[in-house]
Order: C-alpha cells, then sequence, then structure tokens
C-alpha cells in the first residue's frame, strides 16, 4: 500500500472557506486521529526540516487526548535523527481524502514492548478532498495556460501566460508567477482568457478561491491558486467538458498500451 504524492507537502496560505480544509478543533482532531488508528493507515513521517522520510503508523491517542503515539523506524540510527528533528510532517489517506499534520515535541518511549514515539498532539490538521484538490490535471506533454491581465503597481496591466495545473467545469489552478502579483482569495481577473487546445480562447472572470503552497521532496517550491470562472459564455462549459473526456480518454488508452 502507498500514499498518493506521499512526497509533496501542502501548505494552505489563504482561502475563503479555511474551515474547509484546516481543522484547529483538538476533538476533531482527535476523532480523525483515531479513524486513521482504527483504519490502519500508513503514515509518511518526514523528518524538518530536510527531506528524509520513513513509513509508520498512529498506534494510539493517549486518555488525556493531549499526545499520540507514532510507530517508531525499524532503523536505530534513523531513530535518533527522529527524535532531533524540529518536527515529524506527516502525510496519510482516510476514506481517498489526503491528511496531513505536524508532530512536535516527540519523545522516544517503550509502550508494551514496541518502540515509539510520544508526540504531542496536532495543533492543526490539514484535510483535501481528490475530487476538490486533484481534479484532471492537465497533460505536461501538452500545456495548457491562462491568459491574464496582472495589475501594476504603476495602476496598468500586464498581461501574461500562467500555467494550468488542473481544470473543471467550474475553475482551474493556475500556478501563480513567483513575483510580479499578490493572489489573496477574492482577489479578480477580469477579461481572462482560457486557452484550450483545438478551440477558440474562452473568455473568463476569474476569482481566487484558495492559496496553497506545494513543496516537492527535491525543495522545489510551487504556489497554487483554486480559482473559480465567472461570467462564461454559453456553451464553453461544454467546450471544457469535451476536453475534459477528451484528455482522460486519451491517459486511460495510453495506461491500457494502446497508444
Amino acid at each position: 500500500m502507498s500514499i498518493e504524492h506521499e512526497d509533496t507537502r501542502i501548505e494552505l496560505i489563504h482561502a475563503d472557506d479555511e474551515a474547509k480544509y484546516l481543522l484547529r478543533d483538538g476533538r476533531e482532531i482527535v476523532a480523525i486521529l483515531r479513524n486513521i488508528i482504527a483504519a490502519r493507515a500508513l503514515v509518511s513521517a518526514r523528518l524538518a526540516p530536510g527531506n528524509e522520510s520513513y513509513l509508520s503508523a498512529l498506534i494510539d491517542v493517549s486518555e488525556d487526548e493531549a499526545s499520540v503515539l507514532l510507530d517508531a523506524s525499524a532503523d536505530a540510527l534513523q531513530n535518533e535523527r527522529i527524535a532531533r528533528a524540529e518536527a515529524l510532517d506527516c502525510v496519510t489517506q482516510l476514506d481517498k481524502v489526503r491528511i496531513q499534520f505536524a508532530l512536535k515535541g516527540q519523545r522516544a518511549v517503550n509502550e508494551g514492548g514496541s518502540p515509539g514515539f510520544r508526540c504531542n498532539l496536532p495543533t492543526s490538521l490539514l484535510r483535501l478532498q481528490r475530487r476538490e484538490f486533484y481534479r484532471l490535471q492537465t497533460p505536461i506533454s501538452q500545456a495548457v495556460t491562462c491568459t491574464v491581465a496582472l495589475p501594476q503597481v504603476d495602476g496598468s496591466r500586464r498581461t501574461t501566460e500562467l500555467r494550468i495545473l488542473d481544470i473543471s467545469g467550474g475553475g482551474v489552478a493556475v500556478a501563480v508567477p513567483p513575483v510580479g502579483v499578490r493572489f489573496e482569495p477574492g482577489t479578480e481577473f477580469p477579461n481572462s482568457l482560457l486557452n484550450l487546445p483545438d478551440v477558440a480562447p474562452i473568455p473568463a472572470r476569474l476569482i481566487v478561491r484558495n492559496l496553497f503552497r506545494i513543496t516537492h521532496r527535491s525543495g522545489s517550491e510551487l504556489l497554487r491558486a483554486g480559482c473559480e470562472f465567472a461570467d462564461m459564455p454559453r456553451g464553453a462549459e461544454d467546450a471544457i467538458q469535451r476536453y475534459i473526456l477528451k484528455v482522460e480518454r486519451t491517459r486511460s488508452a495510453r495506461e491500457r498500451g494502446r497508444l
């Protein structure tokens, strides 16, 4: 069993509905952790700072709900590094929902004859529904872009192409330029153009709904802005759905070895 995108870490920067993604209530966090334990879900724990990680599992939540027990590594030397880490950045999946949380204050223990790390209860927990976060990911071989007019400090606008990371009938996720504009929930980009292959550019108004920082195992970072479509012309959603179906069919055929 593997954890999808286990080497990728995701940080919520802004969202118009933060509670949709991020839990801060201790009782809710405990309930989810206990569900993870009951499901015997694997946990990818990355030692922070750094990129070293190991597959583990949550063993229990303490009776006072102040700490959790994480299984230790089979490597004694790695356990020494785990004990010295500033935090353990954990990723797991439960019912096809990606769950991410940080464990701190870890201390080596031997409870019930098995080595582990007793850690403080996480102060927050990030949940990402696949249907909400991983929509149709656009093919790397055929880049899809969106033309937007970015506001400048002098009041003018500069047209630029943003790479579309994934797309659905209701919106897109775009790669945010490293400099030049702030993407915050509620920010609007009127007179944008969605550029799909074999389709005339589709005009739309983009409304930023969330912003995530994605960090890959290599250390490279990407800002991902989730944007909602508005003011789409008639027939635009049908064109988007046709593009999505075409990509899905091509991908399925390639996986079956027909392309």
